[in-house]
């Protein structure tokens, strides 16, 4: 492929993250070749992604590859891909349940799930977690719509409806067996809803938790304590804990509600902060609020049993149903949340040069001949 070819993409956004949806036939088969089209494409490495589709964030440097599934029971694989913004790094370490939510417009789109007369059910495989989801698109007349009245905070504006329905991954809820563990000197919990998380208590940090991602990310102490609960986090569960290898565990700071939901949060990503929350990190933490003993419990406000568990993030909220597993070996069944998704164009996107001057792990272009 030269740098002309075009690629047939769609950017959309899903949920309060954007990203490049693919179809799996359209990109190399062969994960290396895919990787160094896919940092072409979005602009990689370079802190602006100014030559390519990234929106110089990690929230909007995403990539979804969708195809059909061979799985009985199951409509669509969806393998997530995170792109480094400054780094020339793409990896499947984790998924993303925010991308998630534009799969299912995507795959009706493209025609790999028949359009019902009012919605349409697309059952999906998370390749990165092997996991399954629901998710009910509007489509009424046959159509995918994007237009609807529901609000999602840290969204502009109102959209459609997408409802996801989030089997259990299968995957321990609390992965180190117990509800509270130590982390380089701090009280944690280690949890796993879909995506492994460490929640620790912001007052721990001497913090309030309300603080901004700006204000997070300037603190250099911070930092520097985050990275350390991260390493134990990931030795403990088993995880490289290299930040290039690997995004997850997610560190995520809990601290007593703000605006009358359940619990506040400020998860890292896992150097930035994230302006909301991923869906699948708030459906970790809904399931730790539901855990007595956890560092979660213990600052949250429990709502009643059957009611969702509304997460407060740096823009907003996200509301979590967590309905209760079968016995006390597995506490917490099918989670459930409300997105919304849109798609923001769909066409051919044409990759970038091959970038091959590299020095101290940034690219340099090569010189230019100034004319005499």
């Amino acid at each position: 492929m030269t740098a002309t070819d075009g690629v047939r993409c769609a950017l959309m956004r899903g949920g309060t993250s954007k990203g490049a949806v693919f179809l799996a036939r359209d990109l190399p088969s062969d994960p290396a070749e895919r990787d160094e089209l896919l940092l072409r494409i979005m602009g990689s490495p370079d802190l602006r992604q100014i030559d390519g589709l990234g929106g110089a964030h990690p929230l909007t440097s995403k990539v979804a590859v969708v195809s059909e599934s061979s799985e009985s029971g199951v409509d669509v694989d969806y393998l997530f891909l995170q792109v480094v913004v400054d780094r020339p790094v793409v990896t499947d370490s984790q998924t993303c349940g925010n991308m998630l939510a534009a799969v299912g417009p995507f795959a009706v789109e493209r025609g790999l799930v028949p359009a019902g007369p009012d919605h349409t059910d697309v059952r999906v495989r998370l390749v990165n977690t092997g996991s399954a989801a629901v998710l009910r698109v509007h489509t009424p007349g046959g159509r995918v719509s994007y237009r609807g009245d529901t609000a999602i905070t840290g969204v502009p504006g109102t959209a459609a409806p997408v409802v996801i329905v989030a089997e259990p991954s299968g995957a321990p809820l609390l992965p180190t067996g117990r509800s509270r563990d130590e982390f380089a000197g701090y009280s944690v919990t280690c949890v796993d809803n879909g995506m492994p998380s460490v929640l620790v208590r912001a007052a721990d940090l001497g913090l309030t938790g309300a603080e901004s991602p700006a204000e997070l990310e300037a603190d250099e102490s911070l930092r520097h304590r985050v990275r350390a609960i991260r390493a134990a986090g990931a030795e403990a569960l088993g995880i490289d804990p290299d930040p290039d290898a690997t995004t997850v565990p997610k560190i995520v700071l809990v601290a007593p509600p703000e605006q009358g939901g359940a619990i506040t949060t400020r998860s890292f990503i896992p150097e930035r902060v994230h302006q909301a929350i991923g869906v699948l990190g708030a459906a970790s933490v809904a399931a730790a609020v539901r855990l007595p003993d956890s560092v979660a419990a213990q600052v949250a406000e429990v709502p009643p049993a059957g009611e969702p568990v509304r997460i407060e993030h740096p823009t907003g909220f996200l509301d979590v149903g967590v309905a209760p597993g079968p016995d006390a070996h597995h506490p917490v069944g099918a989670t459930s949340v409300i997105r919304t998704a849109r798609m923001i164009f769909d066409g051919t996107v044409h990759p970038g040069p091959v970038r091959t001057r590299q020095h101290s792990g940034r690219t340099w272009p090569a010189p230019t001949e100034v004319p005499a």
